[in-house]
This record gives structure tokens, sequence and C-alpha cells, in this order.
């Protein structure tokens, strides 16, 4: 099966991309792996990709779409694919489905508010390495494994997550719009999903919800 996982940041898309590629037995593919593979392996198109990051410029579609090409085209991509960071734009998409179209895609929805509360309300520890949200800590300002400071990371500050939600939501409503003029779009609601003590979904629930969309 080939796939491609849409999600804003912090909906949890990486961890069910992990656990739902394992279970069809497609490799997991997410964009920043491909970009340090291929820039590792001195592949034509990570040669070429270094030359523009090299430059301080963005990677052109062009070479990116070539990336993912040469991709596909290994052993592992022979039963299907599981594409996370990849395309971001309608222009992408299009050239995706001319090299290897997918089958259905799977958005991962969860309301901003949500987010936002979710993501806001991590504190990291310095020392053990520890990451806690404060709706499960007795004192937000101290690690309940090590008793050291914790502290908020700036990508965890609210106008950073708000500005990087408003960048999701412009890059990709093209993209659902697209999918799901196709037909190929699968909408997870997350809110539709029981909630545990915090207000969050389970895990299970959600990569259970995957894989009724996806039958």
């Amino acid at each position: 099966m080939k796939l491609i996982f849409l999600g804003p940041p912090g909906a949890g898309k990486g961890t069910q991309a992990t656990g739902v590629s394992s279970h069809l037995g497609v490799p997991h593919i997410s964009t920043g792996d491909m970009f340090r593979a291929a820039l590792k392996n001195q592949t034509p198109t990570g040669i070429e990709a270094k030359r523009y990051m090299d430059a301080g410029e963005l990677v052109p579609d062009s070479v990116v779409v070539a990336m993912v090409k040469e991709r596909l085209a290994e052993p592992d991509c022979a039963n299907g694919y599981l594409l996370d960071g990849f395309p971001r734009t309608v222009e992408q998409a299009q050239a995706l489905d001319e090299i290897c179209a997918p089958d259905a895609v799977v958005e991962i929805h969860v309301p901003d508010e949500r987010l936002l509360s979710r993501l806001t309300g991590r504190r990291v520890c310095p020392k053990c390495n520890g990451t806690f949200h404060i709706s499960s800590l007795a004192d937000e300002t101290v690690c309940p494994v090590c008793g050291d400071a914790l502290y908020q990371r700036e990508d965890d500050k609210p106008a950073t997550i708000s500005n990087r939600l408003k960048v999701y939501h412009d890059q990709t409503s093209p993209l659902v719009g697209y999918y799901e003029g196709l037909g190929k779009l699968r909408r997870i609601d997350t809110e539709a999903l029981p909630k545990d003590a915090a207000g969050d979904c389970r895990r299970e629930d959600v990569f259970q919800a995957i894989l009724t969309a996806l039958e």
C-alpha cells in the first residue's frame, strides 16, 4: 500500500506513521531522513541538494521530487511506502502522481487549541532529558525523576507554536482539497475518539482508527 500522512505539529503523526508502516510492512519515509541519507550517501540528488543548502538557498521542487523518485525506486518500496513530510504543495503532489501515486492520504486532525495546550504544556529536564506535561506534574518547575529544574523549550512557546500551525495550515489546506477531490483522503478526527484524564485520545485508539479508515 502506498500512503501519505498529513498532520500538524504535535498530532503524533510520526509515532502513528511508524506503527502503521510496521503493521503494513512498508518503509516509513520522512523527508528529513531522506535528505540526511541522500547527503550521507552522496547520491546525485544529494550532491545537488547540498549545493543549494551550502549557498543558503531553498532546495527547489525539481530536486526534492527527484530525491523522492530516487528513494521510491529502492527495493524496500516494492510493496509500497508511507511518506511523511512530502508532498508539501499541490505541485509536488502532482509530480508524485506521475512517479508513483498514493493509494490513500491519512490526515490526522487535532484542533489547534488542543495542540497549543499539548505543546506549550511540555517541560524538559536538562539533567535526565525527561519530557513531561504540566497536567501530570505536582510542581511544573521540578523534574519528578531527578529533582532538577524543568524548562520550556523555545520551540514550545505559544508564539512559536502558533506560527508553526499557521505555516502548516497554509501549506496543507490546498493538499487536503486536492486529495479529497481525488477521493483519496482519509480524515482521522481525534475529537471523536475517547479521551483520557488529560483530555487526549490514546495512541492505540488513533492507530485503530487509521487502520479502520484504510480497510
